[in-house]
């Protein structure tokens, strides 16, 4: 990858949050800036909206958009925040009897929020943002001792690592971001379930999405030395850390592989990508 052509990239298009990711991401970032930035996006109830998640604009806290915020503390390491701990007690607060997260609560104002956000149940739950959720809030708990020990974080745990074991049949995103979850809380047990739903060839496709849109092994697995990691044969992910390096645009960015519901969010996408692929090539030529 053009780490330089990246920068441009990420200077020219991304948003003010990512940018401060990416710069801390490559050793020239500055931690108080990307947590202000990550701020813009607080609602005063502890939780997080206004577009956070490209693809739901709304103005209202929602579980999507938790994701995206403890990315940003767990990218805070080791400096700790003390809205992660108050994002818990959001989470706990709309979390439902079972354990789980709704897909998402009402969307008071839709515009530009994809359907399958604005019309979601609100009263029942979803394994599949649970999961993305809980998995993303056990990477900040390795270094934040307030969210390790926050009793939503156990129930949601709990409820995902149930759930799982109790479906035939699973999305090809729930067995993603369950398998996060599993990777996340060192169960071998169900990363081998998981790995059940998933080919010989490590592609599963996304039903519901793009004609063409598959998860492949490094959205099940993308850093080393972690449970998930042992599912795939180890030529397999250097093709696709290969594949990964490769599709860095002429500009300097890349490129989610799913639909975005508005202008504005596909170029966020682009942005979010970016640091993502970034990430990832870097932490597993590191490992």
């Amino acid at each position: 990858m053009d780490l330089t052509k990246a920068s441009d990239f990420m200077a020219t298009h991304a948003r003010p949050l990512d940018r401060r990711r990416f710069e801390l991401l490559t050793g020239e970032g500055d931690r108080a800036a990307m947590l202000a930035a990550l701020n813009a996006y607080r609602n005063p109830d502890g939780g997080y909206g206004h577009g956070l998640e490209p693809d739901l604009r709304s103005r209202t806290s929602q579980p999507g958009p938790a994701l995206h915020a403890f990315e940003v503390f767990e990218e805070l390491a080791p400096v700790t925040a003390p809205e992660a701990v108050a994002l818990c007690d959001w989470l706990d607060s709309v979390t439902l009897p079972d354990g789980g997260l709704p897909f998402a609560l009402h969307v008071p104002d839709p515009a530009g929020c994809a359907p399958f956000w604005a019309g979601a149940d609100p009263g029942t739950s979803s394994l599949q943002i649970t999961a993305v959720v809980a998995a993303t809030a056990r990477r900040v708990a390795v270094h934040d001792s307030a969210v390790a020990g926050h009793p939503w974080l156990d129930r949601a745990t709990r409820y995902c690592l149930d759930a799982l074991r109790a479906k035939d049949t699973m999305h090809a995103l729930e067995v993603e971001f369950a398998m996060w979850l599993a990777d996340a809380v060192d169960d071998t047990e169900a990363v081998a379930l998981l790995g059940e739903h998933i080919p010989d060839d490590g592609l599963l496709r996304v039903e519901g999405g793009l004609e063409d849109e598959m998860l492949r092994p490094l959205d099940f697995a993308p850093f080393p030395d972690r449970p998930a990691r042992s599912l795939f044969e180890q030529d397999v992910v250097a093709a696709e850390l290969r594949r990964l390096d490769g599709m860095q645009e002429d500009d300097g960015g890349w490129r989610v592989d799913f639909a975005s519901y508005s202008p504005a969010a596909e170029l966020e996408w682009r942005g979010y990508a970016t640091v993502r692929a970034v990430s990832i090539l870097t932490r597993n030529a590191d490992g």
